[in-house]
């Protein structure tokens, strides 16, 4: 990571050492808003099963909860190919895609 300024400073985030991709810019505030949702229920989820007893449910609902987790970071363009070597068409879609299987999930 450069000290400079980068366009690498637009990609990615720096916490602690460690390097993040960041969410895709073109996305439009809703979509992201309606992504991050899925995201923190999913979060959520993962630590509310892992406080569970029942060993089989927890396994269940840490996956599901991680599957929710995935689609929508693989939707915010932060996990899965990069977002920056796509066309912006074809990164709107994901990120729709990726919305309309998460909603399906709450179905």
């Amino acid at each position: 990571m450069s000290e400079t300024g980068s366009v690498d400073d637009d990609r990615w985030l720096v916490i602690n050492g460690r390097k993040w991709r960041r969410t895709d810019p073109v996305l439009s505030e809703t979509l992201v808003s309606r992504l991050k949702s899925h995201l923190g229920r999913g979060r959520s989820g993962v630590r509310a099963a892992k406080s569970a007893g029942d060993e089989a449910a927890v396994a269940a609902a840490v996956a599901a909860a991680r599957t929710r987790v995935g689609l929508a970071k693989h939707g915010l363009g932060e996990r899965g190919p990069l977002w920056w070597d796509s066309p912006e068409k074809d990164r709107i879609a994901r990120a729709n895609e990726a919305l309309r299987q998460l909603d399906a999930l709450d179905e």
